[in-house]
Order: structure tokens, then C-alpha cells, then sequence
């Protein structure tokens, strides 16, 4: 490829790493409110944050697209640029499911915790943020992690609209050389690495808030020397 076709890929990747980031942002946002308000004391709040949890897991991302983009401006006579269309549809359609994983994660924590929380007067609001969440939220970033690497891919939905992402900027190329296979596999090798940074760093940050509240993840050579001991096996004796 010439250095202008790479540009325009490169212009690609960095539309594509916007999108990510600012849905996934927004998506954050969405799965933490709608997450704890699942558990909230009132049945009313409940029913709100479940009915859109599964209005939302329920739709398809692509269509929901098509919808904050080409539905929703004429209803109310203003126009979304596709990138803030596509991080409204990708951030409220993914925070949906993120909702499920904070939920899921709160109601794992010890009740124990709970009862702890009350017995020294806490509200609330303050059992969520003193005892709950920081409990809660290093067992929600494997999830999180994989959430994440699945809104990446997401992101290739917008070139519907026409947005210069990674996969709309490839298909140009594509369509420049007339070669399908090379830039079709170098498009593959780019969203691999992206994945591949962003699970790391989500490990990273997974090891660190573990260690945070004494939940460091034991080695594997550890735990493998554990078990052995704990079942007799390797141990060399008789």
C-alpha cells in the first residue's frame, strides 16, 4: 500500500479508538447507575432500571444504530454527527448488559458485609460506597474486560453511516487496490492488537484493585504448589 492509503487507515484506527472510548465511557456511566439501581430497596426503581436492561439487551446494536441515527434527529429537528450517534447507540446498548455484570457483582458480595454495614449505622448510600462497591467492582473487570473487547468489535457497526472508522477506512482501500485478502487480514492483525492491549491493561488494573482490598491473584507456580500440597500429588514422597 502507498503512504496515503496507510493514512487513511491510520485515520481509521484513531476515529475508531475515539468511538471505543467515549461509548465505553458512556456505557460505564449507564451499567453503574442502571446496575445498582437493580438493586434498590423500591420495587418501582427495580422494575425501571430492569425494563431497560432487557429493552436494550433485546435490540439489535445495528438497528439501534440506525435508529439514534436516522429516527431519532427528525423527531426532535437536529441532526447527530455519527460519531456522538454511534457513541449514544454502542454506550446505552453495551451499558445494558454492564448493567448486569455490576448487579450480578453486588449481589456476590458477602451479606455479612451488609449486616456489618448496618450494624454501624451506615445508610444506604453509604454501605454502597464504603463496603459494597469496593468489594464488588474488582470481580466485575474480568467481565468488564471481555464487555469491553466486545464493543470494540462494535465499533465496526458504525461505518453504516458512513463514519471513516477502521473498517469503513479499510473497505476503501479495499476498493482502491481491488485486493481483498491483504487488507482485510491487516484489519483483522489491527483490531487483534487493540483487544489484545486493552485485556491487558484491564489485567493490570484487575491485579491492582484486588491487591487494594487483599484479594491479590496468587501466582500460578503458587498455586499450582498449593494444590500439590493439598492433594499429595508431586510431592515426591510416598
Amino acid at each position: 500500500m502507498t503512504s496515503g492509503l496507510w493514512d487513511l487507515v491510520l485515520k481509521g484506527v484513531w476515529v475508531t479508538i475515539q468511538l471505543l472510548v467515549l461509548s465505553a465511557l458512556l456505557a460505564t456511566a449507564v451499567a453503574f447507575v442502571v446496575g445498582i439501581a437493580r438493586t434498590h430497596r423500591l420495587k418501582f426503581v427495580r422494575f425501571l432500571a430492569g425494563l431497560y436492561t432487557e429493552v436494550f439487551r433485546g435490540t439489535s446494536a445495528l438497528v439501534m444504530i440506525f435508529w439514534v441515527f436516522f429516527v431519532l434527529p427528525p423527531a426532535f429537528g437536529w441532526q447527530l454527527v455519527p460519531l456522538w450517534a454511534g457513541t449514544l447507540a454502542l454506550g446505552l446498548t453495551y451499558g445494558a448488559y454492564g448493567a448486569e455484570i455490576v448487579r450480578g457483582a453486588l449481589a456476590a458480595v458477602d451479606p455479612a458485609q451488609r449486616e456489618g454495614g448496618i450494624a454501624l449505622s451506615f445508610t444506604p448510600a453509604q454501605r454502597m460506597r464504603l463496603i459494597l462497591l469496593p468489594q464488588a467492582v474488582p470481580e466485575m473487570i474480568p467481565p468488564f474486560s471481555n464487555l469491553l473487547v466486545e464493543l470494540l468489535k462494535g465499533t465496526a457497526l458504525v461505518s453504516i453511516m458512513g463514519m471513516g472508522d477502521l473498517a469503513f477506512s479499510g473497505n476503501l482501500v479495499r476498493l482502491a487496490l481491488q485486493e481483498s485478502a491483504e487488507i482485510y487480514t491487516y484489519i483483522l492483525i489491527i483490531y487483534f492488537v487493540i483487544a489484545f492491549l486493552l485485556t491487558r491493561i484491564m489485567r493490570g488494573l484487575e491485579k491492582k484493585l484486588k491487591a487494594g482490598v487483599g484479594k491479590k491473584p496468587v501466582p500460578e507456580p503458587d498455586l499450582e504448589l498449593k494444590r500439590a500440597e493439598t492433594t499429595g500429588v508431586g510431592g515426591g514422597g510416598a
